[in-house]
């Protein structure tokens, strides 16, 4: 009998396929062929509707205008003009949506990005609301299919009640049920680097099929966001290990299989180009900084078209710039290597982290897990790595892959020969979920129970970690059913154009202090980081309201 309830685990040297195993009361495994399916649509269903109850309620993120007028404009003008630091696949699954939607456009230039995707959205007649509604869902679909792709991968490695733990550990994610609804590319290029991963382990096979697939869903990632380069000599390794076969290799083969992923991953990014504009027209609506030294050898060995070269120039340029960063209370200057982990710890459900670390030892300690450790964990961390040098502390969002890799890993705790790891396993997942609903609908400003909960995030964090602008039609909202008529003095960080929503306010900004009388409405990383007049602003006033969890209002 305790044979029997051992997990299948996929040896390495077997074929990647999964015995049908007829289920009992006594063996507490899965019973019948439409069991699984359904919990999976169940999994799947209520992130979907969280993703869109929250995306329905959300005004304009910072980012978000940016990409959505960058996706109508390459849509309308078959041309890459605007947001030229970021490659267009991201905006083109955006203005999938956009594109249902039919804006009307202003095709003329603008000053800027910023100013583009505004002057779409708030100035040229359409629904912002609808607009946004329409170009999220988009990515909405695809952070659901994502969810697949965990599921099939931790299926794969320790059968399918690891897929199903996997799948839930991401669905109730609520860095990924946030990020997942808006029109951005983090959830993207993360989803379609682990979707590559997948497919190079399923490539120890088949090559034949999954390595070019595997090659374009690398394109594919390199093709969404920059970020994605620091991974691509890895996978292209890992094409490379798939040929391993215990302790013989044919290196030729491996090599052969390196190079089939990366001349398809580099393919994919020109098709990506050429789709947008086939003539590959590049005219900078802004200047373009001048990269020296290692950095700019870089940029000229990348075999990408030039407006890829020129958005890699941007980002290191943005790299070099002085942000600031706060964390547990301290504005600072800077980065600092250990924000990440930081603001994870904050933010990741306390079930999830315990499980995302057992799954990882499980790895590494299970001599079945231990050939899938390279491909789930390496990628991973040397992603986690590079983003920790980062120059901007602004959000988990930067390290949204871990979710998605250790979902994975996670679902690999089932395969641990322990008599009370099911049961440990399920009351952690439990868990998870309870701290993910209890959030609904506010996702972006998470932060688990040892850290006060949401309302307590922006005491810690800021930025997209709590206050992107997304709140500003649920201040609307709030000022019309509580304060009206009253005086509101705003100061918001956002993208939002606040008098759209019936918010009028007047600006703090250079106003003595004796005259900022009646309602002082302050976006929570503007209070993080208040000095001089608006930290006297604030310290003189009394908190009697908040909206979100990431807008305070102050009474004067």
């Amino acid at each position: 009998m305790m044979a029997n309830a051992q997990h299948t685990v996929l040896d390495p040297e077997t074929p990647q396929t999964l015995p049908r195993v007829p289920l009992s009361r006594s063996s507490g495994r899965l019973r019948g062929p439409w069991l699984v399916p359904l919990l999976v649509v169940v999994l799947l269903a209520q992130m979907a509707v969280a993703m869109v109850t929250t995306a329905v309620r959300q005004t304009p993120t910072i980012d978000e205008p940016v990409y959505v007028g960058a996706a109508a404009d390459s849509l309308h003008e078959h041309r890459v003009r605007y947001n030229p630091e970021h490659p267009p696949l991201g905006k083109l699954v955006i203005g999938v949506g956009v594109a249902l939607a039919g804006p009307h456009l202003d095709p003329s230039p603008a000053d800027t990005q910023e100013e583009f995707g505004q002057r779409l959205l708030y100035e040229s007649g359409n629904d912002p609301w609808r607009l946004m509604l329409w170009a999220r869902l988009p990515v909405i679909v695809l952070t659901l299919l994502f969810g697949l792709v965990v599921f099939a991968f931790a299926r794969d490695l320790a059968g399918r009640a690891a897929g199903l733990a996997g799948l839930a550990l991401y669905s109730f994610s609520p860095d990924l049920i946030a990020h997942g609804s808006l029109a951005t590319l983090d959830v993207p290029v993360a989803g379609f680097l682990l979707t590559s991963v997948w497919l190079l382990w399923r490539a120890r096979r088949r090559p034949r099929l999954h390595v070019p697939l595997a090659g374009v869903a690398l394109g594919a990632a390199l093709a969404t966001k920059m970020s994605a380069l620091p991974a691509a000599a890895v996978l292209v390794g890992l094409a490379a290990l798939t040929a391993w076969r215990g302790r013989a290799t044919n290196w030729p083969r491996a090599l052969l299989r390196a190079v089939i992923v990366a001349v398809t991953a580099v393919a994919v990014v020109w098709a990506v180009y050429l789709l947008v504009d086939p003539r590959l027209r590049w005219e900078p609506q802004q200047p373009v900084p001048l990269v020296r030294g290692k950095r700019a050898l870089l940029v000229q060995l990348l075999p990408f078209p030039e407006a890829y070269r020129d958005g890699m120039r941007i980002q290191f340029w943005m790299e070099n710039r002085p942000w600031e960063g706060f964390l547990f209370g301290r504005l600072y200057d800077g980065s600092r290597w250990y924000y990440l982990p930081a603001a994870l710890l904050v933010k990741t459900p306390l079930g999830m982290l315990v499980l995302w670390a057992a799954g990882a030892v499980a790895m590494v300690a299970v001599r079945r897990l231990r050939p899938a450790a390279p491909y789930v964990l390496l990628p991973a961390a040397v992603l986690l790595a590079v983003a920790m040098e980062g120059a901007r502390d602004f959000g988990t969002r930067y390290a949204i892959f871990l979710p998605m890799f250790l979902a994975v890993a996670a679902g690999s705790v089932l395969a641990v020969r322990w008599r009370w790891g099911p049961v440990v396993a399920g009351v952690l997942m439990a868990f998870v979920a309870v701290s993910s609903l209890r959030t609904f609908p506010y996702y972006l400003p998470y932060s688990n129970e040892a850290f006060g909960g949401p309302a307590k995030t922006h005491l810690r964090l800021h930025d997209s970690n709590v206050d992107w602008g997304q709140d500003l039609g649920r201040l609307a909202d709030r000022l019309r059913e509580r304060y009206p008529g009253e005086r509101v003095w705003l100061v918001y960080k956002g993208s939002g154009v606040p008098s759209y929503y019936g918010i009028e306010a007047s600006e703090p900004r250079g106003v003595p202090a004796d005259r900022v009388r009646g309602l002082l409405v302050v976006s929570d990383t503007a209070v993080a980081k208040a000095q001089g007049w608006l930290a006297g602003l604030i310290d003189s006033a009394r908190p009697v309201d908040e909206v979100g969890h990431s807008i305070t209002i102050y009474r004067r």
